[in-house]
């Protein structure tokens, strides 16, 4: 009998410093690969002017809104006004199309349309993991389309990607 109780207030011994422990972590995981320091609390968004030689008028507001709604979306960290723990600003400094495949006749087969965002990460707890950096990404799609026929779609899947890659970078340590 005396035996069990030794054994029992080892293990809850255990347990209580296994516990303690992981509470004291620094770094928190989950399922989703977001690796978030748990002093964390906040983030920001500034809004992303367009300042590409070529503007495409809702852009700024459909990359902005779409960074916002993938951080809110995928942590626990809550929206800040005045500046977060974390914070993204940049600006669009790139939106071209050219062709990409030229036919026998001389013509394009495929055109690609590229966007640029640079972007500036800060995170006002851990300096070491800000960042300052341009991420590019492009869709291709055929020339005999005009591009005011797909751009919507071409731009919802491009900044799509373009989240992705910069929440990523910020929150996702592989």
């Amino acid at each position: 009998m005396f035996g069990a109780a030794v054994h029992f207030t080892l293990l809850v011994t255990l347990l209580v410093t296994f516990a303690v422990t992981i509470q004291q972590c620094k770094v928190t995981y989950s399922f989703s690969g977001v690796n978030i320091s748990p002093e964390v609390q906040t983030y920001s968004v500034q809004y992303f002017p367009n300042r590409a030689p070529i503007v495409q008028a809702q852009l700024s507001q459909v990359f902005t809104d779409a960074l916002l709604d993938k951080i809110q979306g995928n942590t626990s960290l809550n929206l800040s006004t005045d500046g977060g723990d974390v914070s993204f600003s940049g600006e669009i400094t790139g939106y071209n199309t050219r062709p990409t495949a030229i036919t026998g006749q001389e013509t394009a087969a495929r055109n690609r349309l590229t966007i640029t965002v640079r972007v500036k990460y800060t995170n006002e707890l851990e300096p070491e993991l800000d960042y300052d950096t341009s991420f590019s990404r492009y869709e291709d799609y055929d020339a005999t389309l005009n591009l005011t026929d797909v751009e919507n779609e071409l731009i919802e899947l491009i900044v799509e990607y373009l989240i992705e890659d910069i929440f990523n970078r910020a929150f996702v340590s592989w």
